[in-house]
């Protein structure tokens, strides 16, 4: 029972990942609020029963959890997320912000709604439930924000620019989040998951190197991400605050954090004609190698 009388938030809890992650933390004693609008992987429509059936689950086995409805995509919702931890259970410890919808498109389609919505609900919902409930990790000094970025993000994805630019600022807002609330003894850490869920179902199998790619992902339980974010809610994880981790089935990975690999340096001063003439052997081998050719994920999962 790593997590017993503490109280976690889970957005977008009613499937896939989500619902691996609330079914965990209230095994292990957390008493857990299942937030999610039920709508599609696009983010249209709304149904309660996905989150009512997660919340009957846990309580089918012994655990305590309730439903909320709320969109992440504003403050107001953000609030109301929480609240209903504050309501029903009396505080929050942990909240673990993986609610998402896509939008995919190439660059020169996207439109301005497809952009806004994906940023919305995965950047915005991730900052509104943790302005929620900082003020609370930080009155009672201890807290837990674990937020679901992406390798999308990290490395980059075709179609993707809506979701990799939100998932790449969920890295920056976690990475802010730990060192303002790192004082007050509540953490912040982020996850890349690799997993078989409905939003991944909307990858296109239209080549033999797409299809293959989706039979590897077919194979990971979405559950796999649980283990790992119940450490990060626990009091074992004090001191791990900050990080970029990433679940690829029985892997569990660290990422490197962005630092200076190489620099150069003219006491006269730079030219744009200097600058071309001794970048490409000064930082030769250096470059982040982009293939352009292949239409397969530069990270894809090894099953």
């Amino acid at each position: 029972m790593m997590l017993k009388d503490k109280v976690a938030v889970v957005t977008g809890a009613g499937g896939g990942i989500g619902r691996g992650i609330a079914l965990l933390l209230a095994k292990e004693g957390a008493k857990v609020v299942v937030n999610d609008i039920g709508g599609s992987s696009a983010g249209e429509g709304q149904d309660t029963a996905p989150a009512d059936k997660v919340v009957a689950e846990i309580t089918a086995a012994g655990g305590k959890a309730v439903t909320n409805y709320d969109s992440v995509a504003s403050v107001a919702g953000g609030e109301k997320i929480v609240g209903t931890a504050l309501e029903k259970f009396g505080r929050i410890d942990i909240v673990v912000n993986n609610a998402g919808i896509l939008r995919d498109r190439m660059i020169f389609n996207m439109s301005e709604e497809e952009w806004d919505a994906v940023i919305n609900v995965h950047l915005k919902g991730s900052f509104a439930c943790t302005r929620a409930a900082a003020p609370h990790m930080r009155q009672q000094k201890s807290g837990r924000i674990i937020n679901i970025t992406s390798t999308s993000g990290v490395i980059g994805n075709y179609g993707q620019a809506n979701y990799a630019a939100a998932k790449m600022g969920i890295v920056g807002l976690t990475k802010a989040t730990a060192l303002d609330l790192g004082r007050y003894g509540a953490t912040a850490n982020c996850i890349a998951p690799f997993a078989w869920t409905r939003m991944i179902g909307t990858i296109p199998t239209e080549t033999e190197a797409q299809k293959a790619r989706v039979a590897k992902l077919k194979k990971m339980d979405p559950g796999m991400i649980a283990p790992l974010v119940t450490f990060l809610a626990s009091d074992a994880a004090q001191e791990v605050t900050g990080q970029i981790f990433g679940v690829r089935a029985k892997e569990i990975i660290l990422f490197s954090q962005p630092r200076p690999i190489r620099q150069i340096a003219d006491l006269e001063g730079w030219t744009p004609q200097k600058v071309a003439e001794i970048i490409p052997q000064a930082f030769k081998g250096s470059f982040y190698k982009l293939d352009v050719t292949t239409d397969v994920f530069p990270y894809d999962p090894i099953v």
